[in-house]
C-alpha cells in the first residue's frame, strides 16, 4: 500500500513522525503540499492501493478518488447525527443541539455551554463558553476568518459541560483497537502510561454497537457518568501525541489494508 502524505503540516508538532516511521518500516510513501489553489489530489505511482494522511482538507479531495483503497474516509458516517443514533447516551454530549455559527443562539441566565464545530472538526477548538464569550468570538471570526471553511452557515454544536477526569484516542482499525494513548488529565487525576482496561473495555462495547468506517478514530473520556465518547474523527486527519507509537499504528494500517 502507499501512503500519501501531507508534507506542510505545521500545528502538529508530531507530525513528520509519520515519515519516520513509513521509513523504518520500508513502507512506500510520497509527499504532497496543499495550499488555498488546490483542487485536485494525485499520486505519481501507478497505483490504486493508496491511503492519504494529512489535513481535512487532504482527507476531502482524496475522497473524490472512489478508485483508491482505503483512499480516505472522510465525511459520511463520521458526522455525529449519524452516529449518535447507534451511540446514543454513551455519547459525552449526547444532549447536544446543532446550529449555525451566526445563529442567535437562546442562553439562560449565567449558563454556560460546550460549543464545538458540527463537521469540521479543525475549524476552530471547541470549550466552554459564556454567552458574552461566545458572542465575541463569533463577531470576531466573522470579521477575520482563520478559514475559509468557518462561516456564518458553518454548524457547531452546544451541550451542557460535563466534568472530565481523563481523555484518550483510540485508532481502531478493521474492528480492533490498533493504539490507544491519554492525551489529557484533568483536575488532580494521576497521570496512567497507558489507557485504563475499563476505558479499553468501554471502547469495544461501542465498535460492537457500531462501526463508523473501516477505519475510525474514536476519542473517550471519564467522567463523573462513567466512560463516555468525546467524538468521532477521521482517521486521515486525526493528529498524532506525543506518546503515541506512530511505527505500531502505521504497521497496523498497512498490513490491515495491504491483505
Amino acid at each position: 500500500m502507499l501512503f500519501l502524505v501531507q508534507s506542510n503540516i505545521y500545528s502538529d508538532p508530531d507530525h513528520n513522525r509519520i515519515f519516520d516511521a513509513l521509513y523504518d518500516l520500508n513502507i512506500p510513501f510520497e509527499k504532497i503540499e496543499l495550499n488555498s489553489e488546490t483542487q485536485e489530489i494525485i499520486v505519481k505511482a501507478d497505483r490504486n492501493d493508496v491511503f492519504v494522511y494529512g489535513s481535512v482538507k487532504l482527507a476531502r479531495l482524496a475522497k473524490a478518488n472512489t478508485n483508491w483503497y482505503p483512499g480516505s474516509f472522510y465525511g459520511g458516517n463520521h458526522q455525529y447525527k449519524i452516529y449518535s443514533e447507534y451511540y446514543k447516551e454513551n455519547l459525552l454530549n449526547y444532549d447536544v443541539e446543532v446550529f449555525q455559527f451566526g445563529d442567535t443562539n437562546y442562553w439562560k441566565p449565567n449558563e454556560q455551554k460546550f460549543i464545538k464545530p458540527y463537521k469540521d472538526a479543525k475549524i476552530f477548538t471547541g470549550k466552554v463558553f459564556t454567552k458574552t464569550k461566545w458572542t465575541d468570538f463569533v463577531e470576531n471570526s466573522l470579521e477575520n476568518p482563520k478559514t475559509p471553511l468557518l462561516n456564518a452557515k458553518s454548524l457547531v454544536q452546544a451541550s451542557i459541560p460535563k466534568e472530565i477526569y481523563k481523555e484518550a484516542r483510540l485508532w481502531i482499525v478493521g474492528e480492533q483497537i490498533v493504539a490507544a494513548v491519554y492525551y489529557k488529565f484533568n483536575g488532580d487525576m494521576v497521570f496512567e502510561a497507558e489507557v485504563a482496561e475499563e476505558g479499553i473495555a468501554f471502547a469495544k462495547q461501542m465498535i460492537a454497537i457500531y462501526e463508523v468506517a473501516e477505519a475510525f478514530v474514536m476519542d473517550i473520556c471519564l467522567t463523573n457518568y462513567g466512560w463516555k465518547i468525546v467524538e468521532i474523527n477521521c482517521i486521515n486527519s486525526a493528529g498524532f501525541y506525543p506518546n503515541l507509537n506512530v511505527h505500531s499504528l502505521v504497521k497496523a494500517l498497512n498490513i490491515y489494508f495491504s491483505n
